[in-house]
């Protein structure tokens, strides 16, 4: 699975366990989550970038 659809499925999950269904009622509360998604993706990535370049 690549970064991007587990990223989209973890902020899916979270959104509708807060209860929020449409991103135009709620958006204030959900850019938070989606900021710290944001930083979860690019740490994942960078721990994709460091494993790759480790010897195999």
């Amino acid at each position: 699975m690549s970064v991007k659809a587990m990223m989209a499925t973890i902020l899916q999950n979270q959104l509708t366990s807060r209860g929020v269904h449409s991103l135009i009622r709620t958006a204030r509360r959900s850019w938070s989550l989606i900021e710290h998604l944001r930083e979860l993706e690019l740490n994942l990535a960078a721990r994709e970038i460091a494993d790759d370049r480790e010897p195999h």
